[in-house]
């Protein structure tokens, strides 16, 4: 999801108390903050030596643990208030994908993506997930879409992309 359609959503059900589903029904705590935002500006070089660039907005949430007993949600309104605030500060590019900086003492720390997004009664629920790695150049690279196969049952070997006979850097 874009950060301005993140805002969008937002806007648009900012009387809703903003929860996070984390990991498939397991929600980010109602002591959460938003404890930092960052505007992040990727220059990679992938597998198969092609250049890339792109922009983040990386919001962070943390579980305050001198607020564990709290049952009120953190509201749409408040949220979007803390957000546009921020980019008083630093101006966003609001065409760069939206993604959620989360950990706790069950769930590692990760940058999840924003997966979906439902209203259940007073509640927006936005659903992150987290992405897997990919290689970017499997054309390139020589990579099938499917790296590993069966045939009667037995494992057929690919070649990775990377072996020393690759077409890869």
């Amino acid at each position: 999801m874009k950060t301005q359609e993140f805002f969008k959503v937002l806007e648009e059900n900012k009387d809703k108390s903003l929860l996070f589903e984390y990991t498939p029904n397991k929600l980010v705590g109602a002591n959460y903050h938003i404890t930092e935002v960052k505007h992040i500006s990727v220059d990679s070089v992938d597998c198969g030596s092609q250049t890339d660039t792109w922009n983040e907005t990386v919001i962070q949430l943390w579980e305050s643990p001198l607020e564990k007993s709290k049952t009120e949600y953190m509201s749409a309104y408040k949220a979007l208030a803390i957000l546009k605030k921020v980019g008083t500060m630093k101006p966003y590019d609001l065409d760069s994908e939206v993604k959620f900086e989360y950990s706790n003492a069950n769930f590692h720390t990760a940058q999840l993506f924003v997966n979906d997004f439902e209203v259940r009664e007073n509640n927006l629920v936005v659903k992150l997930a987290v992405e897997k790695t990919d290689c970017k150049a499997k054309e390139l690279c020589g990579v099938p879409e499917k790296v590993v196969a069966f045939a009667e049952g037995v494992l057929e070997k690919t070649e990775p992309c990377c072996s020393p006979d690759g077409n890869c850097c």
